[in-house]
This record gives structure tokens, C-alpha cells and sequence, in this order.
């Protein structure tokens, strides 16, 4: 059968929402080609060549642009079979309920079987009725097949690891899938339970070497969090090491595993592994509490310094608006950030960013007394449930950074001026007097390891990624959200 994929985000990486996928049917013998909405448009022609068209929502920007898509799809092809899936596609389900039907299905988890028992209806007379599914796996390694490009963009058309004036290509493998963890903000463990799957070493191997052969000279770490599994993740970095001399990583890692696990740090940086990126969130102990992070302020900034001593930059996501959220947290956040020497690590984007509550959020599940006494209702425009903050500024404020935000973002703003923007929008919109930002304990002299993608998995589309796919509503516009 042929059988279209498309992603529409995937924090300016190559999708494995796609490249999986590929891989998985091509070896049961379907045809495939893929399509990334980031660097591509959808024509018209690619839906009528398909028997099935599998879209990947890994996330809450892919979920808000894949409905377009949905949209796009059903206008072309009514009755083409539609396979959604990701962390997301549950919340599909419900935002795109009206248009889903026989054929279709919304799978979240591990998908492989569900998707290739999918691909194998698509020559069934009669389609099979509607279906959900979640899947876990077994907890025994995943094999898998080397990575598919399927027609996707070279490595060079995605975003690359800067260090000063130098740009390396970069890949992207999976080395586990879900988490240990049950932070209750976090849209995995709705899916996933506080559980992981490693993946295989062989098939982490062959994706690398694959994307070796292409060019990359570093490999971006899709998993949650790479140090779930603490053996496997040494594994992992020693035998990459040794068998791609100078290939460099970055990963995503909790803050309290970074302290727990303190000489394995040192043993991943020599291995190669340069950067990190951790959901620091808040420095309000408050908040973080209710997030259930494991972490408090102190350990951010104990976690971040041990980091940099082993030479490893940090590059922490943020979530400044929760109903718990004070104007003083707000501001101790931006002087956080400015004492700890984060200015030029932390985008524009991740001031803006908005507790988004998604359909079985385990917050909206259990609401402490503030957070129910903000909840709205349902939303089907995010989807997920609805929350105001008690004080209206705080709301107003998120809209203005939010905004401010994407402007800075197309203008290609460094760093620092996003941060000074940013941090006068805030003084002004909580209507405190400003104040200069506080000088850093310390400042690193050698440059400093990024990603040259500038946008954020949690946070709203902007302007540009909503008018690549058509003209939508009202309720396209809106602020940045944290799943």
C-alpha cells in the first residue's frame, strides 16, 4: 500500500515521527514517502497518491498544526484512511472527534504494531470501525529498523549544533521511549505511566551510523529523558564514542537525576555529551511542588554548576505562568536566569510559556484548591482544560510575552536582546518599576554549545507555521503553552 507520512514539528529535527515509521513499513513491504511541514508544503497530489495518511502529534505545537492538517486531508481525500500518533494523538481524538471514522485510528505509545496492523486494513473492502489505542510494550529492548529518510530533506536543511562560529550537522536518534517519572504537568506519563522501554543497541547503532554516513558530526537524544535507564544510557555514549571518534550529544535530563547521578556526568562528558537541556520550570519551590519536578531551586543551581564544571552547557526549558505562579515569582525567574549566566541559552520563547493541561492531565485529575479554583472547562481549541489565573495581569502579561516572543523570534533577535525585551515587558505588565538585571556570579568564556532551533515543543504555532498550512480561526491565536 502507499502510505503518506507526515510530520508537522518536531523541534527542527529530522521527525522520527516519520523516519520510524518509514522504516517499520517499508520492511512489511508498503510503500512510503514522508513529508516535514516545517521545510515542506503538502500538495494536494501527495494525498491522492495515498491508500493512508499517518500523521505524527509527538508534541503540543504538532498536535495545534496537525489539525489543519487533518482539515487539508479530508478536503482532498474524504475517505482516506488516517493513522494519528504520538504522544498527542489521544488528544487528537477528541479535538478532531466529528471527522474521525472507519479506517482511522489514534494511537498513542509504542505504535509500531498498531500502525502496521493498520497499514494492513487499508486493503480490507469493508474499513474497521474507529479505534484508540495505547500500547506500552514489553520492558525488554526494542529492536527496530534503521531509520527511513523517505524522501525527507538532507541534514543540512535542519537545525545544527552551534559552538562559537563553527555549525555541526546533526541527527537524531531514540535511545528509550516513555519515562520513570510522574511529573504531573508532563503529557508522557499520561501515555506512558512512569514507565520506559530501552531501545536495542543494535538498532540505536544502526540509526547512528546511518546518520554518520549522511554527515552528522553530532546526535541530538530525542528521549524524554536520557538517563532513565543509567546503564543503558552509558552504554549508549561508550559505545557510540569509540565507534564515531569526535561525534558530540546533547540530551534532555532531569534536574534531580543530574544530582543523583553526578559521576556519571563525568563519564558522558567524556564520551562526548556537550549539552543539556532540563525542565529548570520555576524557581518558585511552590510551584515546582505542585509540578511534582522532584527538584527545588537550590537543586537547579547545584545541578547546573556541577554540569559546567565537567564542561557540559545547560539549556533549561521554563514554565514562568501556573495558576500558583506570583508576580514575584515571575521576576525571580528573570533574575535567575541572569545570575546563573543563562541569558544566552535560554530563547525568547521560553518566557512566554503557559501551563497547557491536556486531555487526562494528571493536574486536572487531582486540582489542589487553586488550581481548581482556576479551571474553565474544557477547551477544545488547545485541546485539553482551560484555566484563568486569579490575578487578571498575570494572564494579560502571558498573552504580551507570548507575543513579543514569535516577533523576536522572526526578527532573529539574539539572546540578549530577547532577554532585556522581555524583562521590561515583564516590569511593565505587573506594573512594578524596572530594575537592571543582576550582574552573573560567573561567566563562561568559552563558547558555549546550542541548538540553532529557537521554538519550543509546548509552546503555540506561530503566526508563520499557521499561514504555511491555510488561513484557520480565531482560536489559532493565542499564547504560548507548557504540555
Amino acid at each position: 500500500m502507499n502510505i503518506l507520512l507526515v510530520s508537522t514539528y518536531e523541534l527542527g529535527t529530522r521527525p522520527l515521527g516519520c523516519t520510524v515509521p518509514a522504516a517499520l513499513l517499508a520492511e512489511a513491504g508498503h510503500q512510503t514517502e514522508a513529508v516535514d511541514l516545517s521545510l515542506e508544503a503538502l500538495r494536494d497530489d501527495d494525498v491522492s497518491w495515498a491508500d493512508g495518511v499517518a500523521l505524527s502529534v509527538p508534541m503540543h505545537t504538532a498536535l495545534r498544526l496537525g489539525l489543519r492538517v487533518l482539515e487539508r486531508v479530508r478536503a482532498v481525500a474524504p475517505r482516506v484512511p488516517l493513522f494519528v500518533h504520538g504522544l498527542y494523538a489521544e488528544a487528537a481524538a477528541d479535538a478532531f472527534a466529528g471527522r474521525l471514522g472507519p479506517g482511522d485510528v489514534c494511537a498513542a505509545g509504542e505504535v509500531g504494531s498498531a500502525l502496521l496492523a493498520w497499514a494492513a486494513a487499508l486493503k480490507r473492502p469493508v474499513p474497521p470501525p474507529f479505534a484508540r489505542r495505547r500500547a506500552l510494550g514489553s520492558p525488554k529492548p526494542a529492536h527496530r529498523p534503521a531509520q527511513a529518510r523517505a524522501g525527507l530533506p538532507g541534514l543540512e536543511r535542519y537545525a545544527g549544533l552551534q559552538i562559537g562560529d563553527e555549525v555541526r550537522l546533526v541527527g537524531t536518534i531514540e535511545t528509550t521511549s516513555g519515562c520513570n517519572h510522574r511529573c504531573r504537568h508532563c503529557p508522557v506519563p499520561v501515555v506512558y505511566g512512569g514507565r520506559s522501554r530501552p531501545v536495542a543497541l543494535e538498532s540505536i547503532l544502526a540509526d547512528a551510523d546511518a546518520m554518520v554516513a549522511e554527515g552528522a558530526t553530532h546526535l541530538h537524544l530525542a528521549d524524554p529523558d536520557f538517563v532513565n535507564r543509567p546503564a543503558h544510557a552509558r552504554s549508549v555514549l561508550e559505545t557510540l564514542s569509540r565507534r564515531h571518534r569526535g561525534l558530540s550529544f546533547d540530551a534532555t535530563v532531569k534536574v534531580s537525576h543530574i544530582l543523583r547521578h553526578r559521576e556519571l556526568f563525568a563519564e558522558l562528558a567524556a564520551f562526548g555529551l556537550v549539552l543539556v537541556t532540563t525542565a529548570v520550570e520555576s524557581t518558585s519551590d511552590v510551584v515546582l511542588a505542585h509540578l511534582d519536578k522532584g527538584h527545588t531551586r537550590a537543586d537547579a543551581v547545584a545541578a547546573l554548576g556541577w554540569l559546567r564544571s565537567l564542561s557540559i552547557e545547560v539549556r533549561p526549558s521554563l514554565l514562568p505562568f501556573t495558576p500558583w505562579s506570583t508576580a514575584a515569582d515571575l521576576l525571580d525567574l528573570l533574575d535567575f536566569v541572569a545570575e546563573e549566566d543563562l541569558v544566552e541559552s535560554v530563547d525568547a520563547v521560553q518566557y512566554g510559556i503557559r501551563l497547557l493541561l491536556p486531555p487526562g492531565s494528571l493536574l486536572a485529575a487531582d486540582p489542589d484548591p487553586v488550581l481548581a479554583a482556576s479551571l474553565v472547562g474544557e477547551d477544545p481549541a488547545i485541546p485539553g482544560t482551560a484555566w484563568r489565573h486569579l490575578d487578571p495581569a498575570i494572564d494579560a502579561l502571558q498573552v504580551t510575552v507570548a507575543a513579543l516572543a514569535e516577533q523576536l523570534d522572526q526578527a532573529g533577535a539574539g539572546a540578549r536582546e530577547g532577554y532585556e525585551a522581555i524583562r521590561a515587558a515583564y516590569f511593565a505588565g505587573l506594573r512594578r518599576p524596572a530594575s537592571p538585571a543582576p550582574a552573573p556570579r560567573s561567566v563562561a568564556t568559552a563558547p558555549r554549545p546550542r541548538l540553532t532551533e529557537s521554538w519550543f515543543c509546548c509552546a503555540e504555532p506561530t503566526t508563520a507555521q499557521l499561514s504555511a498550512l491555510g488561513a484557520g480561526s480565531a482560536a489559532d491565536a493565542g499564547g504560548g503553552a507548557a504540555c
